[in-house]
């Protein structure tokens, strides 16, 4: 499948990005089910999510500048963007929907992890073939559906053993996603084919279950994976220690993190972001899920401190809709309920 990049908000011509005004997003709910990019305000809390919580000009954020000091590297899908972010990592990139998730691609001399699988909206596992003749598996930062929505096109899937990621393994139906891909979540049109209609997140086949701890093997890199529950049950930070570079899915991210939804555990988030921190003085970089590639580790530290002012009440918050409040911390931000 091939898109067309000439739409309302960012319009491609050529190697050039001409940045336009977008319209205010539609009052319909979008449905969304996990963390928001850096668009994104205040939300009630719900599996839908109001499309006010985005704000009307989100596109015109685009092209984010952080991506202009990265190694772009040419692929034929057009809904995808993919940028060389470290040594033996690319990071693809859907820039086009408001969620702007990001899957990381990690080489190995035998094969490659395949860290998350975006939204599901074009078929990553095309990119990946680009990318690679290496044989892939397939690891989940957590199991929300921007995050799973390629799973289905690979067969190797580790998954993490726990009752929510054997649950979610399950997909979701249309009527639960169908509004990430309506109205103003998108920032031009969809890939042929595909409509609000028939889109939905395919379930997929957990092929080996993993813990705290365990190491995966890809031939002369070694990534351990790191339990840290809050966001969701099975969320994970995953860790390359002789790089030390630090995957952290949507526990850490510039923009607001969302830490409200009815699966958010705030004391199991407090106790992992503190382990986070705890390996700061180890890392090198680190590599969040959405909006921007490469952080610097003392953001760690950072998001320590503000967590713990928040749940102590010496760091003042911002009301929002359905008792949510906003601590602000420069680069990102903590939604809470309150």
């Amino acid at each position: 499948m091939t898109l067309s990049l000439a739409r309302p908000c960012v319009v491609l011509l050529g190697a050039v990005l001409a940045v336009m005004a977008c319209e205010a997003p539609p009052e319909e709910d979008l449905n969304v089910d996990a963390g928001p990019a850096d668009h994104a305000a205040f939300a009630d809390g719900s599996a839908s999510t109001s499309a006010s919580a985005i704000r009307p000009d989100w596109c015109r954020s685009l092209p984010r500048p952080a991506y202009a000091e990265l190694q772009r590297r040419s692929v034929a899908s057009e809904w995808f963007e993919v940028y060389e972010v470290g040594q033996g990592v690319v990071a693809i990139y859907e820039p086009w929907q408001w969620q702007e998730v990001i899957s990381y691609l990690i080489y190995g001399e035998d094969r490659v992890l395949l860290f998350d699988t975006g939204m599901g909206i074009y078929p990553i596992s095309e990119v990946v073939a680009e990318l690679t003749d290496l044989p892939v598996v397939v690891l989940n930062s957590h199991t929300h559906m921007d995050h799973i929505g390629g799973n289905a096109e690979f067969d190797s899937v580790i998954g993490m053993d726990t009752e929510y990621t054997r649950g979610r393994s399950a997909g979701l139906s249309n009527d639960r996603v169908r509004g990430e891909i309506e109205g103003e979540a998108l920032c031009g049109p969809l890939p042929a084919g595909l409509t609000p209609d028939t889109y939905e997140t395919r379930g997929f086949q957990i092929t080996q279950v993993v813990r705290d701890g365990h190491v995966i093997d890809l031939g002369g890199r070694r990534l351990r994976v790191v339990h840290i529950p809050g966001h969701t049950p099975d969320a994970i930070a995953l860790l390359d220690e002789s790089e030390g570079y630090l995957w952290t899915g949507d526990s850490f991210y510039e923009g607001p993190i969302w830490l409200f939804a009815a699966e958010t555990d705030e004391e199991a988030y407090r106790a992992s972001v503190a382990r986070l921190a705890r390996l700061v003085p180890e890392l090198t970089r680190v590599f969040p899920a959405h909006n921007t590639p490469v952080a610097m580790p003392t953001r760690l530290t950072e998001l320590e401190a503000v967590l713990e002012g928040a749940l102590a009440g010496t760091v003042e918050g911002t009301p929002g809709e359905g008792g949510v409040v906003r601590y602000e911390a420069g680069s990102f931000s903590l939604l809470l309920r309150r």
